[in-house]
């Protein structure tokens, strides 16, 4: 009798989940609490994959031999444990699928810049015309993306919450681009917590496997020691000259192992800003370790294009320039967008906050922002943080209302950024949802 598969979440990552259980022979039962998407209950019903919406039926759940679970659901909801307490294995989409690919595995995590390495890592493999796909918490699922075919190599962006979910995922290149606090709340606000999530992607890799870090980060550095010490650990840095690994000295990048030398200079870089710099640096690294030709290394450097929702120009209009970063979901994401802009700035900001500090970023906010708009249901904290710092802070509760304002406010060579420095739940579906109606409203001044 087939082995019967739970999974908890109709999303991407749930759908994906079961259309791979289904054709690795199990009985499949999909749960959402929520409302599933037409397109993943087409996929289900394409397969005869039993699905149910809006509740969640113990009894059917109850008797699984394994669930695999959204990694939205936290492991502490009572359902979850009552399944962990009677000896049910649950497991994550992301591990599910590492347990059935062939091919090489590349994951990419990090509070900030895992999306664009992890693209820029994908567009350097692509050009140098190897077998890949780029799966995870970007794009298609990995479960989904093998259940049509296998690759020779794996690009998968993972989340904490998706490593969380994970016991024998053993990625064989393991990127970590930096830990900033985020996402507390999941974490008891206890940044320890978080930061261990983050390092178990090389808890289990060995000897033959590669750990790629930036000691220029402090939390990282603190944390490096619970990384396996038999492991092949190669940093990135703009702040020290290393033996191996990737380094700046003034304007010029140095990607070095012992054999070769590849040197660039920051202006050549497709993606500007001191953070792009590490993505680029990360990505670079990776791609050495792959053996993919130098020449093939700088050219993808140079032209890879920028990913929309990140730091992405969408117009200007009467000399203002609008920028849509609606991806940066936390502080640390939108100090780096503070940090790279060269004209005042008129910035958008709020969501919902995850036990944000934003002490960091008041010093920009002092020297760059001339007015602060408030997009979000609760604005106290924003306001707090900023109400000594900003001249001009207004509330607005719609996306409209907040690019009409920014128009109002700004002056011509200033710029109105949309870098919300919050989750976008409160007032959108998610981040994409939220950069593109600032990019509609904008469109329509």
């Amino acid at each position: 009798m087939a082995k019967r598969m739970v999974v908890l979440g109709g999303g991407e990552s749930g759908a994906g989940a079961a259309l791979l259980g289904a054709q690795l022979g199990y009985e499949v039962f999909v749960s959402d609490k929520g409302s599933i998407a037409q397109k993943h209950k087409d996929q289900l019903r394409s397969l005869q994959i039993e699905f149910e919406e809006g509740r969640h039926s113990d009894a059917k759940i109850l008797n699984a031999d394994v669930v695999v679970k959204s990694p939205g659901i936290p492991s502490t909801v009572p359902l979850v444990q009552q399944l962990v307490q009677q000896g049910t294995e649950v497991i994550g989409e992301v591990e599910l699928a590492s347990r059935f690919a062939a091919g090489t595995i590349i994951a990419i995590t990090g509070s900030n810049g895992k999306t664009t390495t992890t693209n820029l890592i994908y567009h350097i493999l692509k050009n140098a015309g190897r077998d890949v796909a780029m799966v995870g918490n970007v794009g298609a699922s990995f479960a989904g993306a093998l259940a049509q075919k296998q690759h020779d190599i794996w690009v998968v962006e993972v989340s904490s919450f998706q490593l969380d979910d994970c016991n024998t995922f053993k990625p064989h290149i393991a990127v970590l681009t930096n830990i900033t606090p985020d996402h507390l709340n999941r974490y008891e606000y206890k940044l320890e917590n978080y930061a261990k999530s983050k390092m178990s992607i090389a808890q289990r890799q060995d000897a033959n496997d590669f750990f790629i870090h930036c000691p220029d980060d402090e939390i990282t550095k603190e944390y490096v020691q619970l990384v396996p010490i038999e492991i092949n650990k190669i940093a990135f840095s703009q702040e020290e000259n290393l033996e191996e690994g990737a380094y700046r000295i003034n304007d010029t990048i140095y990607i070095k192992d012992k054999q070769k030398t590849l040197e660039m200079s920051v202006y050549d870089l497709s993606l500007q800003g001191r953070h792009n710099v590490y993505n680029s640096m990360a990505a670079a690294i990776v791609a050495n370790v792959m053996g993919i030709r130098k020449e093939t290394i700088r050219q993808s450097l140079q032209d890879f294009q920028n990913l929309e929702h990140r730091m992405e120009s969408v117009a200007f209009v009467r000399g203002i320039q609008f920028i849509n970063d609606s991806k940066a979901t936390n502080v640390n994401s939108t100090w780096y967008a503070l940090e790279s802009m060269t004209k005042k700035v008129v910035w958008i900001a709020g969501g919902v906050n995850k036990g944000n500090d934003y002490s960091s970023v008041v010093p920009l906010a002092k020297e760059k922002v001339s007015a602060l708009i408030c997009l979000g249901t609760d604005n106290a904290h924003l306001k707090d943080a900023f109400g000594d710092v900003i001249p001009v802070i207004e509330e607005t509760q719609s996306m409209a209302a907040a690019v009409k304002m920014g128009y109002y406010l700004a002056k011509k060579d200033e710029a109105v950024l949309l870098s919300p420095a919050c989750a976008s739940f409160d007032l959108f579906s998610n981040y994409e949802d939220r950069g593109n109606q600032f990019k509609q409203f904008v469109r329509e001044l």
